[in-house]
């Protein structure tokens, strides 16, 4: 899988706390049957151990469906699976270490926050930035909202791939992509959590908001 060929449209972002009946492996499952396009897997409180085998897990649904698996933060957890990724934090390993340590062909994603935030992340060989939250989201309390205006000035900085993140959902969507329109300003795809993962039918949930972004 080549990273200047992911398909950031619909980024699911993992959160076990957000799901309804299901195994994190059947939602993950059937949000990618329902038009996901990319997952990241995060764990924020979870042993190295019963996070590496969950990754495998995660990892081999994923590839049976040709979709990438990035890990969330954790470095070495992408390594030894051979994931074929990793999303970093500003306040994570730099991405210029990350570049070494997962060598040219791994896709690496930076949250940003500002345009110097941004070209930094570019200039140290982030392949896409993950950019929010655009709106109050119950998945990551201490998220401050980013405006469409510094979203637009992220875009005017850099020419990597941007995804918007941060209580995106089925009502928050239409008003982002009408900002967005209004700006004059593009995107390349969105990354939700409880959207997907927090809804009965998670294939549903998928299909909607896919079709959502094609409109």
């Amino acid at each position: 899988m080549m990273h200047n060929r992911a398909d950031y449209r619909l980024y699911l972002v993992t959160d076990r706390n957000c799901l309804q009946q299901q195994t994190l492996e059947q939602a993950v499952e059937q949000a990618i049957l329902g038009g996901v396009t990319l997952v990241q897997l995060r764990e924020k409180a979870i042993a190295s151990k019963a996070f590496y085998e969950r990754a495998l897990r995660i990892k081999a649904i994923c590839h049976h469906y040709n979709v990438p698996l990035l890990i969330n933060d954790r470095v070495d957890i992408a390594l030894a699976i051979e994931a074929d990724g990793v999303h970093i934090g500003q306040s994570d390993l730099p991405c210029g270490v990350v570049r070494q340590l997962l060598g040219k062909d791994k896709i690496i994603g930076v949250s940003a926050r500002t345009a110097q935030q941004a070209i930094q992340a570019q200039a140290d060989g982030a392949d896409y930035l993950g950019v929010g939250a655009m709106f109050a989201t119950s998945t990551k309390q201490d998220a401050k909202t980013v405006s469409v205006e510094t979203l637009n000035d992220i875009r005017e900085s850099v020419s990597i791939p941007i995804v918007a993140i941060g209580g995106i959902n089925h009502t928050t969507l239409p008003a982002l992509k009408k900002a967005l329109q209004a700006a004059d300003t593009s995107i390349d795809g969105v990354a939700v959590v409880s959207a997907i993962l927090g809804q009965k039918d998670v294939k549903l949930a998928s299909e909607q908001l896919k079709e959502m972004i094609k409109t």
